[in-house]
């Protein structure tokens, strides 16, 4: 009697260990100087904030930089500063983070979602005019994955209709746009320093802009008091102070500014590595049919917080979530950034939004993962990614 064959299914190949989509890089020196913050008798608000924020403006080459405890009070902030409120409309993009979107809603406004590039997935400025009105106060460009916004244009119409660009940064440090860094400009700008990100505090962020802005938004963000605890304590300080308005408490403690000063001092040698990873992910997947690599336009320097791979569905026999999973069997960690703001609950209900609200994010929300891009991936992790992806393709190919 014969023995039935039965199919096997394909063969995985996975590495040993699971590797971490964006675990930080912390060094001796950020460990130190919190140490030493600890040790100094000051571990709220206070001289290393104060280094942190002007090493910090230095840097990008800004007019003046205010330290936070994440990007989301940073964009906070900024709104009230600017003094959006309920009856307002705020343009952002459905492709971004909620807190970009959230914010919005804190202060009462409407957001409005204008659809993306389908290169680098950022707000798209050629669709934007139409959805200006009377009641738009600002616009909210995301810089998605670290790809700097096409801003000229952008800027161009929010001077022509009198509202404010507040960049959200959150990605994009220390990407350029046409040779300018991004936040050094007069735009405020919300930086986060989440600890995913090119330079991180754990939590944190920071916001950039104008001094007479910053001045005013400072006040804002530590319970709108004139004096923060460091003018107070301090010798020479006065135990004076008034509350103006009823601010938030959103300041940066030293703890934290204390590792954001030794990761500022690295972060251009982290960019190296974090580029030489991209090279290596798109040398090998640019000739693959079945993948598109992440744009890089020419005029901009892609700050590369994330490495965003979109799938080509037409030649796989797998969605992207199923590729996702192959992947996990392989001990590979992946992401997705993001899932569009237009399809969560709140905002779907809310305000009547469907998938196909913005066919150009969801779209290629369906295609896309985030491959692991940090700084504790050595050679062989990365190779171990790129077989990966491409031993994936290969068993599924159409």
């Amino acid at each position: 009697m014969s023995v039935p064959v039965v199919p096997m299914g394909p063969t995985v190949s996975r590495r040993q260990e699971f590797l971490p989509f964006a675990p930080p890089l912390i060094g001796d020196e950020e460990i130190g100087e919190v140490v030493d913050a600890l040790r100094s008798g000051w571990i709220t608000t206070g001289p290393r904030t104060k280094r942190f924020e002007g090493d910090f403006a230095r840097y990008l080459g800004a007019s003046g930089a205010l330290a936070l405890n994440s990007c989301t009070a940073a964009l906070h902030t900024a709104l009230v500063t600017l003094g959006v409120g309920p009856g307002d409309e705020v343009i952002t993009t459905p492709m971004t983070f909620a807190a970009s979107v959230n914010v919005i809603e804190h202060v009462g406004a409407r957001p409005v979602l204008v659809d993306v590039e389908p290169d680098t997935l950022n707000i798209d400025p050629a669709r934007l005019e139409r959805h200006l009105t009377s009641r738009t106060r600002a616009i909210i460009p995301v810089h998605f994955a670290g790809h700097p916004v096409d801003l000229d244009p952008l800027c161009e119409l929010a001077r022509e209709h009198d509202v404010v660009v507040l960049e959200d940064a959150a990605h994009a440090l220390p990407a350029r746009y046409r040779g300018r860094r991004i936040g050094s400009g007069s735009n405020p700008t919300a930086f986060s320093f989440y600890a995913t990100k090119n330079l991180t505090t754990g939590e944190g962020g920071m916001l950039t802009g104008d001094p007479e802005f910053l001045e005013r938004a400072r006040v804002i963000s530590l319970h709108g008091m004139s004096r923060d605890a460091w003018k107070r304590y301090d010798k020479g300080g006065s135990w004076r102070y008034d509350v103006l308005l009823p601010g938030f408490k959103y300041n940066m403690p030293d703890i934290q500014a204390a590792i954001g000063l030794w990761q500022l001092r690295k972060l251009d040698d982290f960019e190296v590595r974090r580029r030489a990873v991209v090279a290596a992910y798109t040398q090998a997947f640019q000739d693959e049919p079945a993948l598109e690599p992440p744009t890089a336009r020419a005029d901009v320097e892609h700050a590369w917080h994330l490495y965003v791979l979109r799938l080509r569905p037409e030649l796989l026999q797998i969605g992207r979530d199923h590729f996702i999973e192959e992947l996990t069997q392989r001990n590979i960690g992946t992401s997705v950034h993001f899932i569009p703001i237009h399809l969560h609950p709140y905002y779907r209900n809310k305000y009547g939004y469907r998938p196909d609200s913005f066919p150009v994010a969801y779209s290629n929300y369906l295609r896309m993962l985030s491959l692991p891009l940090n700084l504790r991936l050595g050679d062989a992790d990365v190779g171990d990614v790129i077989d990966a992806v491409l031993d994936i393709v290969r068993t599924y190919r159409r």
